[in-house]
């Protein structure tokens, strides 16, 4: 199976070569979506060996998360890992994931940040609590970390993926796209770093109860 690392960066020109080069010790390929970045990501990234993809301006998360699984079953992938630019997930963590998928013949493998050991602050926990609670309320699917960037899509799962959220909403939304498609989904734990580095990047507390409230006012208004 060809397997190939999906990277959405805004603005990651000091971290992504350490993300890229981990991924390539573990996948096929490389593709980083540079999300209208305005630093050098664009051109660090090219250099540690990614395919690149650029839009022109800053669309969102889950625009450019789009953007690189469409990418991803155009070239012919059968497996796509996304993964944060930042580098708060471990690349070594890739192998067990993508092992998981297929000895569970799972459609989707989402890594679990509170599954073991990791420092993960108070406010990002309620805040997770918050999005895997608003993402049962509209999917009917509970999961310890509906909010994860690092997951796994198998091949069904890449096939039928349509994302139509271009905010941090998107990962509510995959969880959606499984429920509707009868996906299945595996959790399992993994290594998590943050620093006030990544803690700046990722959602506060306040862009996390605005994300809630729209997947909440898009579903009960479609």
């Amino acid at each position: 199976m060809k397997v190939v690392a999906v990277i959405p960066a805004f603005n990651e020109a000091t971290r992504i070569a350490a993300v890229v080069h981990g991924a390539k010790l573990h996948t096929d390929a490389v593709i980083v979506i540079v999300d209208g970045a305005t630093d050098g990501t664009e051109a660090v990234a090219r250099e540690a060996g990614a395919l690149v993809i650029r839009h022109a301006e800053n669309c969102g998360a889950g625009a450019a998360t789009m953007t690189g699984l469409d990418a991803a079953r155009r070239l012919g992938y059968d497996v796509a890992i996304t993964i944060d630019a930042d580098g708060q997930h471990a690349t070594t963590d890739i192998p067990r994931l993508v092992q998981t998928l297929l000895e569970q013949k799972a459609d989707l493998v989402i890594a679990n940040r509170f599954g073991q050991k990791n420092s993960i602050p108070f406010v990002r926990r309620i805040a997770n609590t918050i999005g895997n609670l608003v993402t049962f309320t509209v999917t009917g699917i509970y999961l310890a970390d509906t909010q994860c960037g690092f997951k796994v899509f198998g091949p069904k799962a890449l096939r039928d993926i349509q994302l139509k959220m271009s905010g941090f909403e998107f990962c509510t939304e995959i969880i959606r796209e499984a429920a509707k498609n009868h996906w299945k989904i595996v959790s399992i734990p993994s290594k998590v770093v943050y620093s006030e580095y990544t803690l700046a990047k990722g959602q506060s507390f306040s862009s996390g109860l605005r994300t809630a409230a729209k997947i909440l006012l898009r579903t009960f208004l479609r």
